[in-house]
Order: C-alpha cells, then structure tokens, then sequence
C-alpha cells in the first residue's frame, strides 16, 4: 500500500517546475475533452442511424415478400398465410407505380402507391404521420369516380393544393394508336397530407387505395408483393423471418428485409462511426502525451526520493508501481469526468433539442442523441488503455535509477 501513499504524496506536492502540475491538469483535461467528445459524437451517430431507421421502417415495412414474375394475383390468401408465420405482426398488399401528377399550378413525378388502409395500420406509419386528414378518406364505393389521394407535404406545397382539391394523374403507358401513345389521365380529390420527415419521401410519394390504382393501371385484382411487419425482439433478425415466410410460400416468392435493401447505407454509417472514434480518440493521444513528458519530468526531479527510496531497501518493482499509479490517477479522473461531463451533455441536447436541422436536408428535425451503453464502456476502456500505456515508460525510467549514481 505504500506505493500508493507515495504516488499521492507525488501527486499532491508542490513540485519545483510549477509547470508539471500544469501539465498534469493538462492532461486531465485533455483525457476529459476527448471522452466527452467521443461520447456526445457517438451518440449523435447513433441517434442518427436509428433516426434514419426508423424513417426509413415508416414508409418500408420490415420485410417485402414478391412473387418472381411481378405480380401475385391472389394477395388475400397469401397475407392470410404470412399471417401464420411466427413473429409476423402485420401484413399488407401494395401496388407500385411511377407516374405523373399534376394540378392547375404546376406538376412533378410521383411514386403512386396502392395500399390497404384496413390492413396497412400497424404495418406502415402512415396513419401516425398524417397531419391532414385520414387514411381511412382513401376507402371508397368502387363505383366513385373520382378516387381520393394522399400526398406528401412537399409535394402538396410544390402543387399548391390542400385537401379538397383535384389533382391530375398521368400515365404515359396508354394504348397504342396510329396517332402515337395516348396518356391514361385520372382526376382525383386530394383526402389528406402526411409528413414522414423525410423530404425524399414528402416529396415523391403519393397513396391511394389499392382497387383505384388497380383500376387507373388497369391491372385487375392483382398486388406487387405483401409489406411485413415482425416483433421488436427479431427486428436484426428480419432475415431469418423472412426465410420462414418463403418456406411457406414457396420457391416461387422471395422475401427481402430492410437490412439487405438497405445495407449500402448502414454500411457507410458504420465505417463512419469508425472513422470518427479514430479521429477524435487522437485528443486522448495528446492527453496521453502530456502524461509522459509530466512523468518523466517528476522522475527527474525525484530522482534523489527515488535513490533513497531504494537504498532503503525497495524494489524496483514498487517503484515502477509509484509512477504507474499516478499515471492511472491521472487517466482514471480524466476518464471519470470524460463520462460524467459527456452524458450529462447528451442529456441536454436530448432534453431541450435546442439545435434544429434543416429538414430538407437531414432525416430528422433536431440533432438526434442516442447514448449506447456499449459505445461509452468501449470508450472508457479506450481512455484507460491509453493513459496507461503513456505510464509504462516513466515508471520504467524511474524503476532504472540506480542509488550509486544520484547520491555520489
């Protein structure tokens, strides 16, 4: 126990060269910048990716099931066979097209959707984004002519329209005639406006219900594929759900989950996140660097304590231990207050989320936090490392002076 009493006493003297006590309150502070640092800029990664998921979970469900060859004409049957699948929760058929939509003040492509209102709650978000309206507007007599649609608020506000007005879809992909392709056009009431968050998706995506895309495509009662929803618990495990839904169906279906149809982009998000634990870890590096010049000076000044020390009968053993520990006071209190001063920083800006982002831009309104436990003990035990691998030197210089020489 004395080396510690010693390394304390080291610590807590007056040193002659005032500045290595000012280089160890560098250090502290350096180790406590960059683990703050790390911690806030990690989270924000994280809350970032998980921000762009779950977007991303709102308009996509978790796993598109589709039929090779396009289309599966009997939907009904097949979401009611999904639905027997362990973990699924939810399912529902879409239609998919690309086509034109325009109002009396200009126009824009659009990726017109047909969905299930009854069948879609709890699959796809968008009964919790409207902002306008009801998805429930989109059911119909089938007899209506004029069917309802749903537009993003982007998009609505580049066609000057709100609820209650008519819009025009325009599909290149009408019969042939001697005269050239003639468009297929349709008038339909805009029901309602929703917001995702995401400007990409406010401002390109369109939802009707299912039976009058079916009818302006002139289809006939068929789906594009089935939108999956599992449990929370298997979410990373989509795939394997996925595999069972298949087995069921047949060889003739294919499943796709969100990780595969999105794993350019979280693959990117990850080497980033890597990148900048690297970049910003080099601030504990410095710190770590100041250790061993303050180290090193105290091993000069105390050179003659260190001889007597060991004339006395200690080993250098015990004296490489007494520079060890004030190396690991130094780390362990920057390490500490790195955490504390880091947390506490997320907590703020989760709390009050008083820095916005623009939203045509980002994914999200504010700057996301999200704290993982693993992130800051990964960067705790970075920080320890570091600082004690910046002591190792020191203590062995210390541990090398010999009595003879420093007391002749």
């Amino acid at each position: 126990m004395f080396e510690w009493f010693i390394s304390f006493r080291y610590l807590r003297a007056r040193h002659k060269q005032k500045f290595i006590s000012l280089i160890s309150l560098i250090s502290v502070a350096g180790i406590t910048m960059g683990v703050m640092a790390l911690i806030v800029v990690l989270a924000v990664f994280s809350g970032f990716t998980n921000g762009l998921r779950d977007q991303i979970l709102g308009i996509n469900s978790h796993i598109i099931v589709q039929r090779m060859g396009g289309i599966i004409d009997n939907y009904t049957l097949t979401r009611d066979r999904i639905m027997t699948v362990d973990d699924v929760t939810g399912a529902t058929p879409y239609l998919y097209t690309q086509t034109l939509l325009s109002s009396t003040r200009g126009g824009t492509g659009v990726v017109l959707r047909g969905v299930d209102p009854i069948s879609a709650r709890g699959v796809i978000a968008l009964p919790e984004q409207m902002i306008e309206g009801s998805i429930d507007d989109l059911i119909q007599d089938e007899d209506t002519r004029i069917p309802n649609i749903i537009l993003g608020v982007a998009m609505a506000s580049e066609l000057h329209v709100s609820p209650g007005d008519k819009v025009r879809l325009i599909s290149p992909s009408g019969p042939l005639t001697p005269m050239g392709i003639i468009p297929k056009i349709k008038t339909c009431r805009v029901s309602g406006i929703f917001e995702s968050g995401m400007f990409e998706y406010d401002s390109t995506i369109a939802y009707m219900h299912i039976p009058a895309v079916q009818n302006f495509l002139q289809s006939g009662d068929v789906a594009h594929g089935i939108e999956v929803t599992v449990e929370e618990r298997v979410l990373n495990r989509a795939d394997q759900v996925g595999r069972r839904i298949v087995a069921l169906l047949g060889s003739s279906y294919v499943a796709k989950d969100w990780m595969s149809m999105n794993r350019n982009l979280f693959a990117a998000f990850k080497l980033e996140k890597i990148g900048m634990f690297i970049c910003v870890a080099l601030i504990i590096l410095v710190a770590a660097l100041n250790i061993i010049s303050a180290l090193i000076m105290v091993v000069m000044e105390k050179e003659k304590d260190i001889a007597i020390l060991k004339s006395m009968g200690t080993t250098s053993r015990s004296i490489m231990k007494i520079f060890f520990n004030q190396g690991l006071v130094i780390g362990l209190s920057g390490t500490f207050l790195g955490v504390v001063s880091g947390l506490g920083l997320c907590e703020l800006l989760s709390r009050y989320e008083f820095i916005e982002l623009p939203s045509n831009v980002y994914p999200m309104n504010t700057l996301p936090i999200k704290v993982l436990p693993m992130d800051v003990t990964i960067i705790a035990l970075s920080a320890i490392c570091i600082t004690l691998s910046a002591t190792i030197y020191p203590s062995w210089k210390a541990s090398r002076v010999k009595p003879a020489e420093v007391l002749s």
